[in-house]
């Protein structure tokens, strides 16, 4: 049994969440949310909601054990780019790039 859950316009680059993605891929679900308690990037804020709320989906929905559930895939995709512009000397204007990213989960159940 599969159990899929999404984030869309994070306000943070996929490069950066990509770091968080890959330190969980693969490990138990309540192992990942304690590995991610005690990360220091901002991105593991984000995740770790993405995975309660997987959690709670897959209890609610499908009525399935959280102890029975593992990360199986985890990724960040690059989101819309919002273009902002500062003022800069001489007339001029500085370019600032705002990125976003959409992070996808997929819980699995253990084989038995």
């Amino acid at each position: 049994m599969e159990v899929r859950a999404k984030v869309r316009h994070l306000p943070i680059s996929a490069q950066k969440i990509r770091l968080v993605c890959d330190q969980v891929r693969g490990m138990d679900a309540e192992e990942a949310l304690t590995t991610l308690q005690f990360m220091p990037q901002r991105g593991a804020h984000y995740v770790t909601k993405l995975i309660e709320s997987a959690l709670a989906n897959a209890e609610e929905n499908f009525e399935l054990n959280r102890q029975d559930l593992f990360v199986w895939q985890i990724f960040a995709d690059e989101g819309p780019r919002q273009f902002r512009y500062k003022a800069g000397a001489r007339g001029r204007y500085k370019p600032r790039v705002k990125q976003s990213s959409h992070v996808s989960l997929i819980l699995r159940e253990y084989e038995q």
